[in-house]
Formats: C-alpha cells, sequence, structure tokens
C-alpha cells in the first residue's frame, strides 16, 4: 500500500517511532496522543500533532480522520481503548486501518473487526512498518546498523527479464543484490547474468539512502 496521509494514534516509543519515520521519508502525518507532554515534545518532528482522545467518535470526525489514507491504533496498554479506538476508525470509514496489538487475543479481535494490518511490536519495529506501508513490494526492511540496510523486495514488473547486470544496482543506486529467492529456489550471491523475473525475491545489501532511492526509483 502506497498512501499519502497518516494518522498514528497513540505515540509511544512505537507509534512516535512509526510516525517519525514517514515523515522522514516525504508522507505528511498527524500524531494524536491523550498526553499533553508527549504531543509538545513530537510537535516539531510531524506535520501536525493535537491532544486528542481516538475513543472519541466526534473529535475523530473533527479531525477529518476519514480522508486519511491510512490511520494507525498505537496506543500503548489500554486494548479497550486500541479496539474502540479501531472500531470507531473503520466506522468512520478510514481506507486503511492498521492496529498494533499487544497480545495474541487483542490480535484476534481486532482482526475480527476488519483492521486491515495488525502489527505486534515485539516482532515489528516501527522504522520497518513505516517503509512497508509506504512501498507495497518491499517485503522485509532490517537497519544492521545507523548506516547499512538489508531489504527484501518483489521484482516489479517493471524490471522482469532484465539481468543483474542491465540493473546495474551498484552503479545507479550503490546497493547489491546478495541473494535472489525465485520459485525454483535461492540463489546466494547471483552472477551477473542472472536475470530478474517479477515477484522474485531480491535480497538487497546498502546504506538506508541507496536502499531507498532505489526503492524510489523502482519499487514504488
Amino acid at each position: 500500500m502506497k498512501a499519502g496521509q497518516f494518522a498514528v494514534i497513540g505515540l509511544g516509543r512505537f507509534g512516535s517511532s512509526l510516525a517519525k519515520e514517514l515523515v522522514r521519508l516525504g508522507f505528511e502525518v498527524l500524531g494524536i496522543d491523550r498526553s499533553e507532554q508527549i504531543v509538545d515534545d513530537l510537535s516539531d518532528e510531524l506535520t501536525h500533532t493535537v491532544v486528542a482522545d481516538g475513543t472519541e467518535e466526534d473529535v475523530l470526525r473533527a479531525l477529518g480522520i476519514r480522508n486519511f489514507d491510512c490511520a494507525v491504533v498505537a496506543i500503548g496498554d489500554d486494548i479497550q481503548a486500541s479496539i474502540l479506538t479501531a472500531i470507531l476508525l473503520k466506522d468512520i470509514g478510514v481506507k486503511t486501518v492498521v492496529a498494533k496489538a499487544l497480545s495474541e487475543l487483542h490480535g484476534k479481535v481486532l482482526e475480527k473487526i476488519g483492521v486491515d494490518r495488525i502489527i505486534y511490536p515485539e516482532r515489528d519495529m516501527g522504522i520497518r512498518v513505516a517503509h512497508q506501508l509506504v512501498s507495497p513490494n518491499l517485503l522485509d526492511f532490517i537497519e544492521l546498523s545507523d548506516d547499512y540496510t538489508i531489504a527484501e523486495v518483489a521484482a516489479p514488473k517493471s524490471i522482469a527479464g532484465l539481468t543483474l547486470k542491465e540493473l546495474d544496482l551498484r552503479k545507479k543506486f550503490g546497493c547489491s543484490v546478495v541473494a535472489i529467492n525465485k520459485k525454483s529456489g535461492v540463489i546466494i550471491a547471483p552472477v551477473a547474468e542472472e536475470r530478474v523475473d517479477e515477484k522474485d525475491i531480491m535480497v538487497i545489501i546498502g546504506t538506508n539512502e541507496q536502499i531507498e532511492a532505489f526503492e524510489q526509483a523502482v519499487i514504488r
């Protein structure tokens, strides 16, 4: 899913990291939290911030939440508030609702009420989720360090049939393909003549900036 405007409800550790990364990627983000202190701390880092309770339907409607492409329920440890907020967002008509689950049972409830994507913070980092939300072909994104990233990318139709030599990712973007997962099996350290088929899973390593440049030029 690629979207332009995000609302993040709940600005704890996970919600704030996801929101800040979405802004860094160039997207508009409305941050919502009940804590005035948290909202003040993030006011200069997000596009818009507001002190509000996500469980109040009138408040959500007044904020124009229906017009956002995606709303993320990242409420910390209040399962009831999380579920109620998700229900309201679905009822109001937000296109895509993503919610953080605190347990498997919580996740099952969110699934039952129609949440489009459920995130388990123990398994998913905010930064990784931000990249996956805005790049539909990006399957996984792991920061190896402050500078280097390894990403799993489903090859889009636009590059299908090209060899790695023709793609020349190292020269164009500075990143390298270290493996390709094909239907026939995984190819480790593929040669330059290896051809990429649509939906092949390319494992790419490079700096964060190089991976982002590749995403913008090829994936999106």
